[in-house]
């Protein structure tokens, strides 16, 4: 019989590739052999990675090799279900990427090709770490073993493949380009079914009395990050704590479980933090909750495009801090009339190069002004207050 690839390049973000019939995998080579014995050999290439439009990253991701023609290797392992291939490189190692660019896309592209959930990941640039990691969502997204390309030798069958993720934007799930309409809150509950089957850490049993206090994580920068950081955090935390919060610290690193984040943040009322990957977990907090998003100078857009969207659409209550020059320790290096400081937008008007993008991103602390800030904090006390109301 005759099977043929198809591949669709005209997507900003993402190629894809679809075998429509049976497909041979041959890890060793990173090549999907599909039959047609009438036909002249045809060859395709796709980086299974979905930051198309940024050349320095898809540079490094294995390209992966789609070949028809009159012959192919002999199958030794087959498989009833279809595979999903996709690399687990680039970015991956940091948390928001890992999500925005990794698990939220293969949850689109599962939805879009197999609502049934009935197909097997294939993953390229495959590291242990990775699968410990998000072992629990990769369990619930599908129920097959993964197969990844670098740690195998054995030739492998699939009835159909996919080849690529679809991204429909920074932490974005668009209804209206899925058949099945899902939304970024099906995927919170499936963050819920992965995290609350056998949860490592249960979620804190909440007081039912009325007077308890709103619970307030404040994610922080780690140790060995030297910016974006709060230089007067224990003063905030004071001041949390004046206004009536029950306030915990919460510094993730890479070794940090997600298990244990979530039962945190969906036990938690408010989550506030400096613009930063470790935002990412606001993922885990509950409907109604309040998210607090404090914003240095010069990342309003990319505040508002990567975790400003979780907010909405997880209907969480969404508040942004947005600091002034005075609370910048961008201020004491360039001086606050530097146009870096008084008009960011004018900087960046023509694009987000990396010196630029470092300046503001790498080489900026914030210094919160504690009249200023126990405002936004007393309106996110009234916020909590009111959904903790709702939880009775």
């Amino acid at each position: 019989m005759s099977y043929q690839f198809s591949c669709n390049r005209t997507y900003l973000r993402y190629d894809l590739c679809t075998i429509d019939g049976s497909t041979v995998l041959d890890p060793t080579t990173s090549t999907f052999f599909t039959m047609d014995p009438t036909s002249p050999v045809q060859v395709e290439k796709i980086r299974p990675y979905p930051r198309k439009y940024e050349d320095y990253i898809m540079g490094q991701i294995k390209e992966l090799n789609l070949v028809s023609g009159p012959s192919s290797p002999q199958c030794t392992i087959r498989h009833e279900s279809p595979a999903i291939v996709f690399s687990a490189g680039g970015y991956t190692g940091n948390l928001f990427h890992a999500f925005n660019d990794g698990l939220i896309p293969l949850f689109i592209t599962a939805s879009s090709f197999y609502p049934d959930g009935d197909f097997i990941i294939v993953v390229s640039e495959f590291h242990d770490w990775w699968q410990s990691k998000y072992a629990e969502i990769l369990k619930v997204l599908s129920k097959h073993p993964i197969v990844a390309l670098e740690k195998d030798n054995a030739t492998h069958c699939f009835p159909s493949a996919t080849l690529g993720l679809i991204a429909h934007g920074f932490m974005t799930i668009d209804p209206t380009l899925i058949p099945t309409s899902k939304t970024l809150m099906h995927f919170r509950d499936l963050l819920e079914k992965a995290y609350t089957q056998n949860p490592i850490l249960p979620s804190p049993a909440l007081d039912p009395k009325p007077e308890r206090q709103p619970r307030l994580v404040l994610t922080c920068r780690g140790n060995d990050v030297s910016s974006r950081r709060i230089l007067n955090q224990d003063e905030v935390i004071q001041v949390m704590k004046e206004i009536g919060f029950d306030v915990i610290v919460f510094q993730p690193n890479r070794y940090t479980s997600l298990s244990e984040a979530y039962a945190m943040l969906n036990s938690s009322h408010v989550m506030v933090g400096v613009h930063g990957a470790a935002l990412t977990h606001a993922l885990f907090l509950r409907p109604r909750s309040v998210f607090m998003q404090v914003v240095p100078i010069g990342i309003e857009w990319a505040a508002d495009a990567f975790y400003g969207r979780i907010a909405k659409g997880l209907n969480v209550n969404y508040l942004e801090y947005k600091i002034r020059v005075e609370e910048s320790s961008l201020m004491e290096k360039y001086g606050k009339d530097n146009v870096l400081l008084k008009d960011p937008s004018a900087v960046q008007k023509k694009g987000w190069p990396t010196e630029i993008m470092d300046i503001y991103l790498k080489q900026q602390n914030v210094k919160l002004d504690l009249v200023r800030f126990r405002k936004s904090l007393k309106s996110a006390y009234l916020m909590a207050k009111k959904f903790m109301h709702k939880e009775r």
